[in-house]
C-alpha cells in the first residue's frame, strides 16, 4: 500500500512537472505580432543561413536551454511629422506638419531587416526613428517643390512623400501606410501675399461677374420686351391670318356641304337605278328559272327518257343480233354435220316463210272488181283459166329458185317423199 502510494506521488510530481514545463516552453503567437526563436540555425527559402525562426500566428514550443524566444509588436505606430524653416523650390522657407502610420513589416525579407535592427528595442525608440527618417525625406521632396505646388496640392505633395521614404523604410523593415499633410505655412507671409492676390482676383472676377450679369440682365431685359412687342405683333397678325382662313374654310365647308348634297341625290339616284336593275335581273332570273321548270326541264326529261328508251331498244337488238348469231351458230354447225344435203334443208326449212311472204304480198293487193269474159266456147277461158293459172304458180316458184340458186325443190321433195305426193285431208 505504502509503495502504491509512493508511486502516484511519484507520477503526480512527473506529471506537475511536465505541465510546468510545456507550459514554459508552448508560446502561442496572436495576430499582430511575431515570435522570434533564436539559438539555432535553419536555412531560409532564398537559401541564407540565419539563427532564427519566427512563428506568424499560431503556436510553437521551445526546445529548452537551446533557444531563446522574443515578440516582436506588428501593430500601427502613428507618427506626427513637423519641420520649420525647410526651404522650398525658391529659397522660401516653409513649415509643414503632417500625421504618418507605420508598422513593423510582417513578412521576409523586410521582416529580416526589422529583426536585425529593432529586435529588443523598445517601441519609442522604433518610433524615433521612423520619425527623423520620415521628415528628412519631406525636407528633401520640400526643396523639389514650389510653395504653390505644395500649398495647392496637397495630394501630390503627399505622393512624392510617400514614394521617396518607402525605399528608406523598407531598409530599415518598416512599412508606411499612410501619410496626410495637415498644414502648409511660412513666417515671410509669402503664402498670405499668394492668398490675397488669389482673393483680390477672385474678387476682381467677382466685380466683373457682377457687372456682366447686370448688363446680361438689362441685355435680357430688353431682349424679352422686344421679344414681347414682337409677339403682340405676330399675335395680331396671326389673328387676322386666322379670322381670313376661317372666312376661307366657312366658305370651302359651305361649299363642301353643297357638293356633297349633290353627291348624295346622285348616290341616291345610282344607288335606285342598281336597285330597280337588280329587281329586274331577278325578274330575268326568275322568268328563266320559270322556263327552265316548264319547258327545258321536261325536254331535258324527255330527251333522257327518249336515250334511255333509245338505249334500251339498242340493247333488245343487240340482244336479238346475238341470238341470232348464236341461231346461225348452230344452224351452220347443223349444216356441217348435214354434208350435202345442208342446203336442200335450208331450203326446205325456209320454204312455209317464202310462201308467207309470198302470199303477204298477194294479201297486200287489193282488188276492187275482177271481171271475167267468158269467150263462151266451152273452152279453158274465162274463170277455169284463172282457176288453172292459180294452180301453176307453185311449179313456177320451184323454178324460180331452181335458177336462183341452184337447188331444184321439186327434186327434193320428190326425194323425201319418194315419188308420192301426200294426200291431202278432206
Amino acid at each position: 500500500m505504502e509503495m502504491f502510494l509512493t508511486f502516484a506521488l511519484v507520477l503526480a510530481v512527473l506529471l506537475v512537472v511536465v505541465i510546468s514545463v510545456v507550459r514554459l516552453n508552448l508560446f502561442i503567437c496572436q495576430p499582430n505580432e511575431v515570435i522570434i526563436f533564436s539559438g539555432r540555425k535553419r536555412q531560409t527559402a532564398d537559401g541564407r543561413a540565419v539563427g532564427y525562426r519566427v512563428i506568424k500566428g499560431g503556436r510553437a514550443f521551445r526546445i529548452p536551454l537551446l533557444e531563446k524566444v522574443d515578440r516582436l509588436d506588428l501593430r500601427t505606430i502613428p507618427l506626427e511629422v513637423s519641420i520649420t524653416n525647410a526651404y522650398s523650390k525658391g529659397g522660401i522657407p516653409l513649415s509643414v506638419q503632417g500625421i504618418a502610420n507605420i508598422k513593423i513589416a510582417g513578412d521576409e525579407p523586410l521582416l529580416g531587416n526589422a529583426l536585425e535592427r529593432f529586435l529588443g528595442i523598445a517601441l519609442a525608440e522604433v518610433q524615433d526613428i521612423a520619425k527623423d527618417t520620415l521628415e528628412g525625406n519631406l525636407r528633401g521632396v520640400l526643396a523639389t517643390l514650389t510653395p504653390e505646388e505644395v500649398n495647392e496640392d496637397r495630394l501630390k505633395f503627399a505622393q512624392s512623400l510617400i514614394g521617396e521614404a518607402d525605399v528608406d523604410l523598407q531598409k530599415l523593415g518598416l512599412v508606411l501606410d499612410t501619410l496626410k499633410i495637415q498644414n502648409v505655412s511660412d513666417e515671410v507671409g509669402y503664402l498670405d501675399a499668394i492668398g490675397r492676390k488669389s482673393t483680390a482676383a477672385v474678387l476682381k472676377e467677382a466685380e466683373i461677374a457682377e457687372a456682366e450679369n447686370r448688363a446680361e440682365s438689362q441685355e435680357k431685359s430688353a431682349e424679352a420686351r422686344r421679344r414681347g412687342e414682337v409677339a403682340d405683333a405676330e399675335a395680331q397678325v396671326e389673328i387676322v391670318d386666322a379670322q381670313n382662313t376661317l372666312r376661307v374654310r366657312k366658305a370651302d365647308l359651305e361649299g363642301e356641304g353643297l357638293a356633297a348634297e349633290k353627291r348624295a341625290a346622285q348616290v341616291a339616284r345610282k344607288a335606285e337605278v342598281q336597285a330597280e336593275q337588280e329587281v329586274e335581273q331577278e325578274r330575268l332570273a326568275l322568268q328563266k328559272r320559270q322556263l327552265e321548270i316548264e319547258v327545258i326541264e321536261p325536254a331535258r326529261a324527255d330527251r333522257d327518257a327518249a336515250e334511255l328508251r333509245a338505249k334500251g331498244e339498242a340493247a333488245n337488238i343487240l340482244e336479238n343480233g346475238l341470238a341470232e348469231i348464236e341461231v346461225l351458230k348452230q344452224k351452220n354447225e347443223v349444216w356441217t354435220l348435214a354434208g350435202s344435203n345442208g342446203k336442200e334443208l335450208l331450203l326446205i326449212q325456209m320454204l312455209p316463210s317464202l310462201v308467207e311472204q309470198i302470199t303477204a304480198m298477194a294479201k297486200d293487193i287489193k282488188i276492187d272488181h275482177l271481171a271475167v269474159v267468158d269467150s263462151g266456147n266451152g273452152g279453158q277461158s274465162g274463170l277455169p283459166a284463172v282457176v288453172n293459172q292459180i294452180g301453176t304458180l307453185a311449179p313456177a316458184l320451184f323454178e324460180s329458185i331452181k335458177a336462183t340458186t341452184g337447188v331444184d325443190l321439186a327434186s327434193v321433195i320428190a326425194d323425201k317423199t319418194d315419188g308420192q305426193v301426200p294426200a291431202q285431208e278432206g
